[in-house]
């Protein structure tokens, strides 16, 4: 199989899931006549909100000096973790993203470590999701606990199909917690993945690699010699077996989502993980996650074979009639 031919999901159209919702046509029919018409806020209009808000959300100093509109949901988001005795302290942005931003930030004494990762995800509407679709095919709802929401809870399966605005936020927790919940398992097995500590409804707590002036960074920045090159390649395709083994596939895997700090890599962003058995593209994704990190170790001088170490690993951990 070319490589052409492998799942390009990065070059599909934005997805819409966690934009404006728009409100149902016949909902709007049944509008009282007398009711008044409210137009929507602009973005605009919503930022000079929170900005606002952002002045009241900041009760205690902080190291970090956010932006009045970035302290407003900032601190709505950890504002959990400080409650939870787990932090003391937002020392720094590590990493900005599209969907979500990471900061390091000053452990309690209780968690046994100095320093935390809080990976925020960015206010709703200023999201800029790609299709996620794909990813969520097979996967079942999850409450903010980590619990599978009964498809006989009417009211939440509704809300989800409409599109409506609690409907977006159950679909945006159960996003976050499939990453948590993967992160949990992953972490009690063994594997090189982060050490999750907790979770709230917009962002989660997790162990941060590498120092408070210098975070680990990723391996695509990282140039190898070629023995280490060759020990770090059996150390993620041993990370790679052991999700499978576990029925986990990264669903996303690449040389910018492994972090090397000291010689040891830790594999991190899992929100679009699939599970084998529940997903008919979980194969195509499998083979674009292996052929992405061969990709990275050939360069730095490693014999590789993709397409032979995909198809041995999956005939070993995926019943054939996946």
């Amino acid at each position: 199989m070319s490589r052409s031919s492998y799942l390009n999901y990065d070059d599909s159209d934005a997805y819409d899931l966690f934009g404006t919702p728009h409100e149902d046509r016949q909902e709007h029919r049944k509008k009282k006549r007398g009711e008044i018409h409210r137009p929507k806020k602009s973005s605009a209009d919503v930022i000079a909100a929170l900005s606002d808000e952002g002045s009241e959300a900041l009760n205690h100093p902080l190291t970090y000096q956010p932006s009045r509109f970035e302290a407003a949901w900032l601190m709505e988001s950890l504002q959990p973790f400080f409650d939870r005795g787990l932090i003391t302290d937002i020392l720094a942005l590590v990493r900005g993203g599209k969907e979500a931003s990471v900061y390091v930030c000053r452990a309690h004494p209780v968690t046994g470590v100095s320093l935390l990762a809080a990976k925020v995800y960015r206010p709703r509407m200023f999201r800029q999701m790609r299709n996620d679709s794909v990813y969520r095919e097979g996967r079942e709802i999850l409450t903010e606990s980590g619990k599978v929401v009964k498809k006989t809870d009417h009211r939440v399966m509704r809300a989800i199909g409409k599109k409506s605005g609690f409907g977006i936020e159950v679909a945006h927790t159960s996003w976050l917690m499939y990453e948590y919940t993967t992160l949990q398992a992953l972490h009690h097995a063994g594997l090189n993945v982060p050490k999750p500590y907790s979770a709230a409804t917009n962002a989660m707590l997790m162990t941060y690699v590498g120092e408070l002036h210098r975070p680990a960074p990723t391996l695509s920045l990282i140039s190898l010699e070629p023995d280490e090159a060759q020990a770090l390649f059996y150390q993620v395709i041993a990370n790679v077996e052991g999700m499978l083994a576990r029925g986990v596939i990264h669903g996303d895997l690449s040389a910018y989502n492994i972090l090397y700090w000291d010689g040891t890599l830790t594999v991190i962003d899992f929100p679009q993980i699939v599970r084998p058995q529940a997903n008919h593209n979980s194969w195509a994704i499998f083979q674009r996650d292996v052929m992405r990190v061969c990709d990275y170790f050939q360069d730095q001088g490693v014999s590789t074979d993709a397409e032979g170490l995909a198809a041995r690993l999956w005939k070993t951990y995926v019943p054939d009639d996946q």
